[in-house]
């Protein structure tokens, strides 16, 4: 069988940091550590911290009094900081940068008297956090249908962001809707979808058409790796998400050449590699990596984490 591994795939600089900043508080203070939410959306990375000592929490008053939180690359909304300071919490903020840009964009927006609509997933961290920004002045859609059925204050004061792991396509047909009914909406000073989602989904789009069937490694509640299965089924193939080799079934590849492999912005590459593996031994795979771009993008801990560790 024909295995083509895309690259880039994987970890992305904000999951890297995230990650990176809970290993690191782990060195410096030991467990107990809470996270609030999910650190990525990863069922193995999450399993992996709990065995270390890391309490995942919905709810800011689940933390006791006085303890350390890490808020999650998805952001969090100003109520929350609020909370955590009512409770006296010790704060470190793994929230990805590029989640921080769209969360500043949306106060500036809002600053200068425009209402917003927020191009995403209603119900995802990202989308709570940066609603929680300028609650009064958002509105959030996530389709065009959704576009038809807005009611705006003023169209001529109408801004849009966009959640960083939407659907590139998803996100255009959205955008279109948008200017079709609001022509002056205003858009962000720049693409609020991340580089990785990007890459990952035009990798799939550039390689897909070679393969019978596209293997996406990541979990159910990542939503960037469910765009890349959709971006998949979009060029008429067919796209599994798995959350590990354990996941796949060899009925998927019975009769079929091909198969591409990647993985969502969450996932580690050793479970890339551990189905890799599988495919090498049980369906004669070999393994071609295809590179479309080389990504060399990296965040600094974040100053909250630096100054914890000195102050101790």
């Amino acid at each position: 069988m024909r295995v083509i591994l895309a690259n880039p795939r994987g970890f992305c600089a904000g999951v890297n940091m995230a990650v990176d900043v809970v290993d690191e508080v782990l060195k410096l203070f030991g467990a107990p550590v809470y996270v609030y939410h999910e650190i990525v959306h990863n069922k193995h990375v999450v399993d992996g911290f709990k065995s270390r000592g890391v309490t995942f929490v919905d709810a800011i008053d689940e933390i006791p009094h006085g303890s350390l939180v890490v808020y999650s690359a998805h952001g969090v909304s100003p109520t929350v900081r609020a909370e955590s300071k009512a409770r006296g919490l010790r704060e470190v903020d793994a929230t990805c940068p590029l989640v921080t840009k769209v969360h500043l964009e949306v106060l500036r927006f809002a600053k200068q008297g425009y209402q917003i609509v927020f191009i995403g997933h209603r119900n995802h961290d990202e989308a709570v956090g940066t609603v929680g920004e300028a609650p009064d002045s958002i509105l959030v859609v996530e389709s065009p249908e959704d576009v038809a059925q807005l009611t705006v204050r003023d169209p001529n004061k109408l801004a849009f962001v966009t959640q960083t792991t939407l659907s590139v396509s998803d996100a255009e047909r959205i955008i279109g809707a948008l200017r079709g009914r609001f022509p002056t909406v205003k858009a962000p000073p720049n693409e609020d979808i991340c580089y990785a989602t990007t890459n990952r989904q035009n990798a799939v789009t550039a390689i897909s058409p070679e393969v019978d069937v596209v293997l996406v490694v990541g979990s159910t509640n990542s939503s960037n790796s469910k765009r890349l299965v959709e971006r998949a089924n979009e060029q008429g193939r067919e796209g599994h998400l798995i959350d590990d080799q354990a996941q796949l079934d060899p009925a998927w590849l019975r009769g079929k050449s091909s198969v591409m492999v990647t993985a969502g912005a969450s996932a580690p590459d050793h479970l890339v590699q551990a189905l890799l593996d599988r495919l090498v031994t049980e369906f004669e795979g070999v393994v071609e990596t295809r590179t479309l771009v080389e990504e060399d993008v990296s965040f600094d801990m974040p100053k909250s984490l630096k100054k914890l560790a000195v102050v101790g």
